[in-house]
């Protein structure tokens, strides 16, 4: 019996959009054969892994590349809840590999450039030997109960009238309780305690990883830096402005209030 062929599926990138085959239900990402006209640029994917036995691979094309007949770029936040869990993702890591070496494509060490690792997810230098892993940057983000009530701000860079928790980038030499205790006064001048860890996200925009806490209101009163925060309000379970959708881990922390107040517990 003839083995058979390996199977492979297609990460493609054009920017920051995905390529999915639209003409199945549900829509998928493309396997091999099927994105036909860009396999010229295979040659500088990178491997993703396998998922169910399916190896995967990314790669990135120009801007005005058009997708092939039954298909589209979309962006992650459009193909949350339409991909498959595990396809989602392997996109969301591809996504966060190809912006990482679209933007680091010289040794921060010497200024050289620099090339692929031969062995591991890592970047070389020819000239100083200098390696460059992929860049992940840590960032806390925070539930502020007080009572039966949820602190939410809209950030100055919010396009729309959107509320949602509190988050910061990790500092050098800060723990993650560091972290949380320093942006919350900073951005709306409160103390919190009963620090608790509830769970993380990658969020590849461009490469951050989403470590998510719920705490307790301690003291203080709302002051909001007017800065990256322009507004900040105590809500009721029954009483929420609009709030983020439900693919990031900021929605998933103002779920868990709403439904432990559903329960009354």
């Amino acid at each position: 019996m003839t083995p058979e062929k390996d199977v492979s599926r297609f990460f493609v990138l054009r920017g920051q959009k995905v390529l999915v085959d639209t003409s199945t239900q549900p829509p998928c990402i493309p396997l091999e054969g099927a994105a036909k006209g860009l396999e010229p640029h295979l040659a500088d994917s990178y491997g993703l892994g396998s998922r169910k036995g399916v190896s995967c691979h990314a790669f990135s094309v120009p801007k005005g590349t058009d997708p092939p007949p039954g298909m589209e770029f979309l962006g992650l936040r459009q193909l949350f809840g339409l991909l498959s869990e595990d396809e989602y993702a392997m996109a969301v890591r591809a996504m966060g590999i190809l912006n990482w070496d679209r933007t680091h494509q010289f040794c921060s060490n010497c200024g050289s450039k620099a090339g692929r690792h031969p062995s591991i997810l890592a970047k070389q230098c020819d000239v100083c030997g200098f390696t460059m892993f992929p860049r992940i940057s840590p960032a806390v983000i925070v539930l502020v109960e007080r009572d039966d009530r949820v602190l939410l701000a809209r950030a100055s860079r919010f396009a729309e009238n959107i509320y949602s928790v509190l988050a910061g980038f990790v500092e050098p030499g800060e723990t993650l309780e560091d972290v949380v205790r320093r942006e919350i006064r900073e951005e709306v001048g409160i103390e919190v305690k009963d620090i608790r860890y509830f769970g993380s996200q990658p969020w590849p925009y461009p490469d951050s990883l989403m470590i998510a806490f719920t705490a307790a209101w301690a003291a203080g009163d709302i002051a909001v830096d007017n800065e990256e925060i322009v507004d900040a309000k105590w809500f009721t379970a029954g009483d929420l402005p609009r709030i983020p959708d439900r693919v990031s881990i900021a929605r998933s922390l103002i779920d868990w209030f709403i439904e432990k107040h559903r329960r009354g517990t």
